[in-house]
């Protein structure tokens, strides 16, 4: 049960921004202090990506973990009202950024997928590194979540 009235959920909704999110300028701020030098939001390019590098013929898209459904992060949860709309909406949202990965990777991109849960200031250094070391490889697609980064740290302790 939503424990908002209607309107109140509507305006809530409606206050979520799609651009020049906390995360998104957490990462920016943390290429751009590092000497990565980038254009946002390229319309030319298929899904309008958040951050382009194309010296690294790299986009970066900084997903919510919400919005995108990250996999086993507690912040990727469907809302118990209105069930059934969320799934479909959320889950129609899985299916386009697939689409979209697929066709970036096919049409020569490189893909990073960067998390929400990921874009934390005390897990910067590690996130850098992993942004630093696949823009620098071979590979085509990652994705980075707090996981990610914790799991490294742990190892570190024992």
């Amino acid at each position: 049960m939503d424990r908002m009235t209607k309107n109140q959920r509507s305006k809530n909704m409606a206050a979520i921004k799609s651009r020049n999110t906390r995360p998104e300028i957490f990462i920016r701020q943390l290429l751009f202090s590092n000497g990565y030098r980038y254009r946002l939001y390229d319309k030319k390019i298929l899904g309008k990506p958040d951050i382009v590098l194309k010296k690294y013929n790299t986009v970066i898209f900084v997903h919510g973990c919400f919005w995108h459904r990250h996999r086993n992060c507690p912040k990727a949860t469907i809302p118990e009202g209105n069930h059934e709309f969320w799934l479909t909406k959320l889950t129609n949202n899985e299916i386009r950024d697939k689409k979209i990965n697929e066709d970036l990777i096919r049409t020569g991109y490189k893909v990073l997928i960067i998390w929400q849960c990921a874009c934390v200031h005390r897990h910067a250094d590690e996130l850098l590194n992993k942004i630093s070391t696949f823009l620098h490889s071979t590979d085509r697609y990652l994705e980075i979540g707090r996981s990610d980064l914790v799991v490294k740290q742990e190892k570190d302790t024992k």
